[in-house]
């Protein structure tokens, strides 16, 4: 929530809406259209949303990226879900760095390493 709230409104909604199309028809019904994609190599397992767009007057790239919970029966969970784990933003035609994917898995992984599950839903 903390990323998402400090994104510009606009590119917040578009998140969410993206959240929400996922989550109403979950992949592989959901194709995404470049907004909803897997992720592959050390972030396999995990789904990124991709929305571009300007900030103070310099393009940028919003990622959230997230677990899918497909299990009826996780402890803290009402059923499968789109996990959230976390979001980050770089500059224009840019890469994420090593370290930065790293801190999202391990975010990842202690969400993945709790029961109950920590949610906020």
């Amino acid at each position: 929530m903390t990323f998402l709230n400090a994104c510009p409104t606009p590119i917040r909604y578009q998140m969410l809406a993206i959240v929400k199309a996922v989550a109403d028809a979950p992949p592989p019904a959901f194709g995404g259209g470049g907004k909803w994609e897997a992720m592959s190599g050390d972030m396999a397992d995990y789904f990124q949303i991709k929305v571009d767009g300007f900030d103070q007057g310099a393009r940028k790239h919003w990622r959230l990226f997230c677990l899918m919970e497909r299990s009826e029966d996780v402890d803290g969970l009402p059923g499968p879900c789109v996990i959230v784990i976390t979001g980050l933003v770089k500059p224009y035609l840019t890469k994420f760095t090593n370290e930065e994917y790293a801190t999202v898995r391990a975010l990842g992984d202690e969400f993945l390493g709790s029961l109950p599950r920590s949610v906020a839903l």
